[in-house]
């Protein structure tokens, strides 16, 4: 009996890392991220790599705690989430097609980090939800701590894959940064729309 709680609480968890990795995508936020943080120099692309890891850390660790309460307690429903994050990353998608330069903002930092990286690019309605239907499957003490092992090891796993991809920067120079900066807005305003899609469609039913 206990071969087979184990085996299920270790099956519980891998899945939850494999559907959270997936779900959040670091590879595909690379391009974004590389972007955003053009400017920076190599110490301070490193530290906001992990910066934006461990945002995206702490609001699933509170949505997997709180996140059913928070929902409820405000009325928030998913679709309502799903929109506003949508308009928020468009925006910044917008801001890297248009090539606008936002250098000058004294919190640029602290914002790359909290918006769009951590959340809601990372951290986003997807995520969110799928750590609260994981947290309600977790039947066991067990699979709660697998679970949030889970989690753990998915943003450890965000943070290196960040962290290695600053050393990109260096290799294909300023005329590379931008073009990569125009295909990460592109990609980014097509998660946008979709996420804006979605939500409309959950409004309506459809």
């Amino acid at each position: 009996m206990k071969d087979v709680l184990l085996i299920s609480t270790a099956t519980f968890g891998i899945q939850a890392f494999v559907t959270l990795f997936v779900i959040m995508d670091p590879p595909g936020a690379t391009p974004i991220f590389l972007a955003l943080v053009k400017n920076q120099p190599l110490r301070k692309r490193v530290l906001m790599a992990w910066q934006g890891a461990g945002v995206s850390l702490v609001v699933i660790i509170t949505f997997a705690i709180f996140g059913k309460f928070i929902l409820d307690y405000l009325q928030i429903s998913i679709e309502a989430l799903q929109g506003a994050g949508g308009l928020l990353l468009l925006l910044i998608a917008l801001e890297l097609l248009t090539g606008k330069d936002s250098s000058s903002d004294e919190h640029k930092d602290v914002n790359v980090a909290l918006v769009p990286l951590g959340t809601p690019l990372l951290a986003g309605p997807g995520a969110i939800v799928t750590t609260i239907v994981f947290v309600e499957n977790a039947a066991t003490i067990e699979m709660k701590l697998a679970l949030g092992a889970a989690i753990v090891a998915v943003h450890i796993a965000i943070g290196l894959t960040l962290m290695f991809s600053t050393k990109i920067v260096g290799l294909i120079k300023v005329s590379g940064v931008t073009l990569i900066a125009r295909i990460a807005g592109l990609l980014l305003a097509a998660i946008a729309v979709e996420m804006i899609v979605q939500s409309i469609k959950g409004f309506f039913q459809f």
